[in-house]
């Protein structure tokens, strides 16, 4: 059990977001297994408030990409803080998205509010959070790369995508293969000591 569990964190250990996508198509069935497998973490009530938009088509990607580029220029040039603007620096991200049309998968995930169609759901950003996380480690373990993307506002995704109202956006996701030349930042992960505490 150890080992399994060790093995799995430093499989886990290698996961690194990804900017620089190529094109090259992923299998067949990948991307619905790990949406699957997202949709068995937990949820308030069992409601299971998310829905996952998964798009493929260049021409409804180019849209995606064009609105979103939209609203983060307007962050980066008017409402971005110069805190978080030094906080990000290192990362070498701007307003410029071109992995939103680049990358063959983009997975918007909508957290589901209470609708003609949907019940009240409960603790929805915490069900909707795990879920994520559930469908990043499962990608990562299929050996595609992904990267969370949340442009603000987000509110534009619902009229890409063909969603309703009662659906928000939650975040975007590339999902592909890297380039070949395609660089990451060089970051390190807190140790155990600094994330875990027992008593």
């Amino acid at each position: 059990m150890v080992r399994e569990a060790e093995a799995f964190a430093d499989r886990m250990a290698q996961r690194r977001s990804v900017r620089d996508f190529s094109g090259d198509p992923v299998p067949a069935g990948v991307v619905e297994a790990a949406i699957r497998a997202a949709s068995t973490a937990p949820s308030g009530a069992n409601v299971q408030p998310w829905r996952f938009a998964v798009l493929t088509d260049p021409v409804r990607k180019r849209r995606l990409r064009e609105a979103a580029e939209a609203e983060e220029r307007a962050f980066y040039d008017r409402r971005a803080s110069p805190e978080w603007l030094a906080a990000i620096a290192g990362i070498g991200t701007d307003w410029r998205k071109p992995f939103l049309e680049t990358a063959p998968v983009v997975i918007v995930v909508f957290e589901v509010h209470q609708g003609p169609n949907s019940p009240k759901p409960y603790y929805v950003k915490e069900s909707v959070g795990m879920a994520v996380g559930v469908l990043i480690t499962a990608l990562h373990h299929a050996g595609l790369a992904t990267l969370t993307h949340t442009p603000s506002p987000m509110r534009f995704l619902n009229e890409v995508c063909e969603r309703p109202p009662e659906e928000r956006p939650y975040v975007v996701m590339p999902v592909g293969y890297p380039t070949p030349d395609a660089r990451v930042p060089d970051l390190t992960r807190k140790p155990l000591d600094e994330v875990m505490v027992c008593r």
